[in-house]
């Protein structure tokens, strides 16, 4: 059977002559999306290792050490350890949401392309922290490197709201007590974040370990454990339903 005969019979039977797409179909457009996300995620947490530079030998000097010179680079390290775990801890966080989501339109498409920009732009706030963490202008470094925390945690809440409202992007069956749970994650997180961008301005350091605490937090919490029953018994009562 053609393409057009399978579009004819379900104009026939629709009662407005809508063509319904496919759950399988839309399942696919999801795991296009996700497979493109992991890559951009991937390439950016492997960016930031290039901010961690090879001390070159004429840097040592005579009678230098590169022991030393070595660990005199250690704000370099602290920020490749934070930033690593923290776009992880975001990776796991976009896997997390897209284990709800079946569907997709346009805006989603964008929300995600938002929080996929502030992704990649994650390894320039953390060579800059990296560079001013013992500098005077420290405060300035540590505001960059919070502020696109915040913003990271303000395009996942619009991607997250814009996929669950109404339920109009989520998949069937999911239970209701875990989107009430991201939903609150997302509700909270941003503001935060914000405490720590906030923080950044008194104590650079206090502002950087609350955002990689922050990271792991909503990384572990809530992780949905209810979803194998879900796809095992489609009717059990408390269940969303289409």
């Amino acid at each position: 059977m053609g393409n057009a005969d399978i579009i004819a019979r379900t104009e026939a039977l629709t009662p407005e002559g809508a063509i319904k797409v496919p759950a399988t179909f839309e399942r696919n457009e999801t795991v296009r999306i996700e497979a493109f996300s992991d890559g951009v995620f991937a390439i950016a947490i492997t960016l930031l290792v290039l901010g961690i530079n090879v001390p070159k030998v004429r840097e040592l000097g005579a009678g230098g050490s590169l022991g030393s010179t070595l660990i005199k680079q250690w704000p370099h390290y602290l920020a490749f350890v934070t930033s690593f775990m923290t776009i992880f801890a975001k990776w796991v966080n976009h896997h997390r949401i897209f284990s709800f989501i079946q569907g997709t339109d346009h805006p989603f498409l964008y929300w995600n392309g938002v929080l996929l920009l502030l992704i990649t732009f994650m390894p320039f706030p953390t060579a800059l922290l990296a560079e001013y963490l013992l500098h005077s202008e420290a405060n300035v470094a540590g505001a960059v490197f919070a502020g696109t925390y915040a913003a990271i945690a303000f395009a996942f809440k619009g991607l997250w709201h814009h996929a669950s409202k109404n339920g109009r992007l989520l998949a069937q069956n999911v239970d209701d007590r875990e989107i009430r749970q991201i939903t609150m994650q997302y509700r909270y997180g941003p503001l935060l974040y914000l405490a720590a961008f906030a923080l950044s301005f008194v104590s650079v350091g206090l502002s950087v370990g609350m955002c990689l605490c922050l990271a792991v937090f909503f990384a572990i919490k809530g992780w949905p454990t209810l979803r194998p029953a879900a796809l095992l018994f489609p009717l059990f009562p408390g269940r969303r339903k289409s």
